[in-house]
């Protein structure tokens, strides 16, 4: 979570890693880097400056609305403080993130994801751990856990906890199909790369 200046600086430059993008003119027409620079505004006048007077709810208050207008253009509905730094959004499309969820650092996330709740009088949401990838259309419910290292296929339906982490889930339901870690699908940044193997 963004606590200060420095995490907030920290955090966008892990995203900008991991969405391997360079600095240019280029990133200025990028609709999912404006997404995500906008996400980590967000998060550090959330966290940092949301409460310490009128000037401060107005700075959070204007970056909030810029960032609703991204979100609505990018097709996202993904809340502030939700995913660790290293968050690479593949491109633009539905993805919708319930924002008691917690995902760990470096996630790829594709289009047509779901991370919510299961049915019931519990709000219970997933809980992910670093370095996991999210394939195009999984969804992801209810009070599960997913390890580090962990590769989500496409179309997935994750309702049950892969704790383990250092493998591959895939299916409807979701079952463990390999032991390949997500290793080969996302760029760790400097901060996780030991943890890669």
């Amino acid at each position: 979570m963004i606590r200060s200046r420095k995490d907030f600086l920290e955090y966008r430059e892990a995203d900008r890693v991991a969405l391997r993008r360079e600095y240019s003119s280029q990133m200025m027409f990028d609709e999912v880097w404006k997404f995500q620079r906008l996400l980590r505004r967000v998060e550090y006048h959330l966290n940092c400056h949301k409460h310490t007077g009128l000037l401060g709810k107005l700075r959070y208050k204007f970056w909030s609305i810029r960032f609703h207008r991204q979100s609505i253009r990018c097709g996202f509905d993904i809340p502030p403080n939700v995913f660790g730094p290293g968050l690479s959004i593949a491109h633009r499309g539905t993805i919708v993130v319930h924002p008691d969820a917690r995902v760990g650092s470096n996630c790829r996330i594709h289009v047509d994801v779901v991370i919510g709740t299961r049915p019931g009088p519990n709000d219970l949401v997933p809980r992910l751990g670093d370095n996991v990838y999210i394939g195009p259309g999984a969804k992801l419910f209810g009070d599960i856990t997913i390890g580090d290292n962990t590769a989500i296929g496409a179309n997935s339906v994750v309702n049950s906890s892969f704790p383990e982490g250092f493998c591959t889930i895939a299916g409807a339901p979701a079952r463990k199909v390999s032991d390949t870690p997500s290793t080969e699908f996302i760029i760790a940044t400097r901060s996780a790369k030991k943890t890669l193997g």
